[in-house]
C-alpha cells in the first residue's frame, strides 16, 4: 500500500478548496456564530500533548461554554474520571479544538485556538451548580471558527438513525473484560446511574 507523503500530492488529489470553506472562517464570535456556539450543550475537546493527542466529550445542561469576549470563551471541567489526558495535554502544548454539536443539526461548528487552565476560586465560583464548583475552567483563546460540511452526520443519520445503544457493550461488560474479571460486570452497571447522578456537578 503506498501512503501520501507530502502536502503537494494531498492537495493534487483533493483539488482547490470551495469559496464557502474559505469565507466562512471567522476569527472572533460573530452574531451568527455566537447564536450557534450558545445553543450548543455538548462539544468535544481536541488537544495535542508530548505523549499524544486526546479527544474527550464535554457537556453541560445549558450552554457548555461561556463567552468571556469575542475572542475567549471558559469551560468548567467538571466532574469526571481524573484522568485529567487533556489537562495534561495542556499544560504541555496550549493548542487545543472544539467541535460543538446540537441535536437536530447536521452541522458542526469548530474553534480552533489555544486553552489555558485555571483554578482561581473566585472565578471558578462563577460556575457553582447545586452547591459545587469546578476544580478548574478552561479559558479558551479563539483563533478561528468555522461551520464543518454537514455530509458526515447526514451519512451516518446520526439524529434520525434507529436507537442502536440497546445492542452495544455496556461500561461494565468492558470493564470486566480489561480487567480479566476483577472489575465492572453486571454490577457496576447496575450501581453506574445512581453514582452518575450524584456526580454530575
Amino acid at each position: 500500500m503506498d501512503f501520501i507523503e507530502t502536502t503537494e500530492a494531498l492537495e493534487a488529489l483533493y483539488g482547490t478548496p470551495s469559496k464557502g470553506s474559505q469565507v466562512k472562517v471567522a476569527q472572533e464570535l460573530t452574531p451568527t456564530y455566537r447564536r450557534w456556539i450558545m445553543a450548543s450543550k455538548f462539544c468535544i475537546l481536541s488537544t495535542v500533548g508530548p505523549d499524544g493527542t486526546d479527544g474527550t466529550p464535554r457537556g453541560d445542561d445549558g450552554p457548555v461554554v461561556t463567552e468571556l469576549d469575542a475572542r475567549t470563551l471558559a469551560m468548567p471541567d467538571w466532574s469526571g474520571n481524573n484522568r485529567i489526558d487533556s489537562l495534561r495535554n495542556i499544560v504541555n502544548d496550549p493548542r487545543a479544538s472544539l467541535m460543538f454539536m446540537v441535536p437536530g443539526s447536521d452541522n458542526v461548528v469548530r474553534v480552533n485556538g489555544e486553552a489555558r487552565i485555571t483554578a482561581d476560586d473566585a472565578f471558578c465560583a462563577r460556575f457553582e451548580k447545586s452547591g459545587k464548583c469546578p476544580r478548574t475552567v478552561l479559558i479558551f483563546r479563539i483563533h478561528e471558527i468555522y461551520v464543518q460540511c454537514a455530509k458526515a452526520l447526514m451519512r451516518s443519520k446520526m439524529w434520525s438513525a434507529e436507537d442502536q445503544s440497546g445492542a452495544l457493550p455496556s461500561i461494565g461488560d468492558i470493564l470486566k473484560e480489561m480487567s480479566s474479571g476483577e472489575f465492572g460486570g453486571a454490577e457496576y452497571d447496575r450501581a453506574w446511574p445512581e453514582r452518575a447522578e450524584r456526580t454530575l456537578w
